[in-house]
Order: structure tokens, then C-alpha cells, then sequence
């Protein structure tokens, strides 16, 4: 399954309301399964080139089909705020993403 478009922020956006670096929240919504969490941590390892495992929860819906990963990096501007948002679209099983 595809992950539905998402409306970004601006890097323009991004700017005027962070002060970069900072943590910057990710919500990824995707099918259950027990690599979901896993996955979504390492791409944003992979994309920041960095081997902290970046804080993050999980909670999963009450019938758990899908589970909802938050995962907060500190990014160190906001163009890699924009590439993580496109990087995490990729990865398999990803549904919504915010």
C-alpha cells in the first residue's frame, strides 16, 4: 500500500517555528508487525548518518492491525526535516505519516 500524500511544512515554515538543531516529532501509522518500529528508527538513523537511536513509542490500535510509531530526532536543520519525511514514506508498511 501506498502512503497517502501528505501536506508538508515549508522549509520556510520549518524555519520560522524551529530553532535549528532541535527534536522534531514524526508520527508514522502502518501495519503491525514486529520490524514496523525497527524500520522507522533506522531509516532516520540512516538519514541523519547518526548511530543514536533516536527516542520513540509505540502504541497499537485495539484490534492490532496497525500501530502508531512516534519518533523524535534532533535534526539538525530543516532540510533534513523534508528528506526524513520523504525517506519515511518509503519504508514498507508505512500507511499515514505527520
Amino acid at each position: 500500500m501506498e502512503p497517502t500524500p501528505d501536506k508538508l511544512p515549508s522549509k520556510e515554515l520549518l524555519e520560522e517555528r524551529h530553532s535549528f538543531p532541535c527534536p522534531y516529532t514524526f508520527k508514522v501509522i502502518g501495519e503491525a508487525d514486529e520490524g514496523f518500529q525497527a524500520r522507522i528508527k533506522e531509516c532516520v538513523q540512516r538519514e541523519l548518518r547518526t548511530n543514536i537511536e533516536p527516542p520513540s513509542s509505540v502504541r497499537e490500535t485495539k484490534g492490532g492491525r496497525h500501530q502508531s510509531v512516534t519518533v523524535e530526532p534532533t535534526c539538525p536543520d530543516a532540510d533534513s526535516v523534508l528528506r526524513l519525511y520523504a525517506e519515511l514514506r518509503k519504508v514498507d508498511g508505512v500507511m499515514f505519516l505527520f
